[in-house]
């Protein structure tokens, strides 16, 4: 009896000590972090020590890769050549998606064939029978190539998209999504002018294929996915957002890109009512939001939100709004107003009274407001707590301006609109140049003051990455062939 009694005592305490554990703003999700506040403070830190690093390689002699930004200085200045050592970009990340490793330890895939003419059995050398496959993968790009997708393309698990050493385009079809995947880098590519799709079969993987209800339109659609992590990306020009992230995704970076002619630019909540979207941990750090953007930069439901670092240069009804009591941590962002003197607030609760809205925790620290713009805080952000914020220094607009000097994608005009070439569609199986080079089979390279190469082409492939390819076709048709009686036995 006495024993049964001890047990239930312990029973009757677990509550209470799950209530003291130090979840912010996450109901306990197996993937949140327990501290997003460390995780904003380690982002500081990094900025702070790149920033240093940059100040202290002023004066040396030919030394050009240090910008003071944590990310590019990671992966540009280790002393090898990114193009032999790509997938130290995986070890580069920070924030909340710091930890996505992409297709870190896998092979290389080239894609050499731009098209899309079947969804349920893509072609070798496509991008989507890459995606598609099980295990990490880092997909690279032959040259600069248009991709016009007929169906979304359903991303797996630990995969790199590479765009680095080309130009690229997805766009004008279908877009991106990563639903229940995990550890997806997207880095340096153009996506615009997405729209819906669907009503169509559609692979997810090498031994899975689905039936697909119509799609939004969104550029980037991240639906219960985590360790995401989208980098100089441009993005522009969607039926929907440009990025959402629904359902329960967490663990998202969102950095170095570049956002225009848009309205609703980003979606980061599913809605008011969903609950494991409390569990929402998002760092949007480095990015330029730049020419026609109307509101959503982002827009937040629930979770904890790091903007940190970015350049807002205008914006039509808002920057960053939110409902149901999400965690809005701004910091050393620039903030310019537009014109209309009805617009100049940077915030917005969406649909709610002031008696509710001011209990949540929305703080401004270090933030340059320009133009009249200004940001009203609340909640925590009023508290002593966070009295340095109205007595820390402001971060001077140059130090953004550096921070975001290469927002977008690089190598090329960071933005999608005239000046990129856009150059429409191209099914003839050989890479589409976007901008008159010699793409594929051109093999020209132009370095710009980054040292990216760009312009009329990519290195030609290693004799490895040939190799590579080879293996990957041999294990494909095997798999094809076995996947083949598997479903006519169904």
């Amino acid at each position: 009896m006495l024993l049964l009694t001890r047990i239930l005592l312990v029973f009757l305490s677990f509550p209470l000590l799950l209530s003291a554990t130090p979840f912010h703003n996450s109901s306990l999700h197996l993937h949140a972090h327990p501290d997003p506040d460390s995780v904003a403070r380690e982002v500081h830190r990094q900025v702070e020590s790149s920033r240093r690093r940059a100040l202290l390689a002023a004066g040396v002699k030919d030394q050009q890769c240090l910008t003071g930004n944590p990310i590019d200085d990671c992966w540009r200045c280790s002393g090898t050549d990114w193009r032999q050592d790509r997938q130290r970009l995986a070890d580069c990340g920070i924030g909340f998606g710091r930890d996505a490793m992409g297709g870190k330890g896998g092979p290389i895939y080239v894609v050499t064939d731009p098209s899309d003419r079947d969804p349920v059995s893509p072609a070798l050398g496509t991008l989507r029978y890459g995606v598609i496959q099980e295990g990490p993968l880092w997909i690279t790009f032959a040259g600069d190539m248009t991709i016009h997708l007929n169906e979304e393309l359903l991303v797996n698990s630990f995969k790199t998209i590479d765009g680095r050493g080309a130009v690229v385009h997805i766009a004008g079809g279908a877009c991106i999504t990563l639903q229940y995947v995990s550890n997806v880098i997207i880095h340096n590519v153009h996506v615009h002018h997405c729209v819906p799709a669907g009503e169509a079969n559609v692979r997810s993987s090498p031994t899975h294929y689905g039936w697909r209800t119509q799609s939004d339109g969104d550029g980037i659609s991240i639906y219960s996915g985590r360790k995401i992590w989208v980098d100089h990306c441009a993005l522009s020009s969607c039926t929907d957002g440009l990025i959402d992230a629904i359902m329960g995704s967490t663990g998202i970076t969102i950095s170095n890109s570049f956002f225009s002619h848009h309205d609703e630019v980003m979606l980061l909540g599913h809605t008011d009512g969903y609950l494991p979207d409390s569990a929402m941990q998002v760092t949007i750090a480095f990015n330029r939001f730049g020419e026609q953007l109307v509101q959503r930069m982002p827009r937040c439901r629930r979770g904890y939100f790091h903007v940190v670092n970015n350049d807002f240069t205008s914006w039509e009804m808002y920057a960053i709004g939110g409902s149901a009591n999400p965690t809005i941590n701004s910091q050393g962002n620039r903030y310019i107003a537009p014109a209309n003197p009805n617009a100049k607030e940077v915030t917005k609760r969406v649909e709610t009274e002031e008696n509710e809205w001011s209990g949540w925790n929305w703080r401004t620290e270090g933030d340059v407001m320009v133009n009249g713009a200004f940001f009203v805080p609340s909640g925590e952000g009023l508290d002593a707590k966070y009295a340095k914020a109205e007595s820390v220094e402001p971060k001077s607009a140059a130090l953004i301006d550096q921070l975001t000097l290469n927002a977008g994608v690089l190598g090329g005009p960071r933005d999608n609109g005239v000046g990129t070439a856009y150059s429409g569609v191209n099914y003839g199986g050989s890479a589409a140049t976007a901008d008159g080079g010699g793409g594929a089979s051109g093999w020209g390279v132009g370095y710009g003051p980054l040292g990216m190469v760009f312009g009329s082409g990519a290195p030609p492939p290693s004799s490895r990455d040939s190799i590579v390819m080879i293996t990957i076709a041999l294990s494909a048709s095997s798999l094809l062939v076995t996947t083949f009686f598997s479903l006519h036995r169904l």
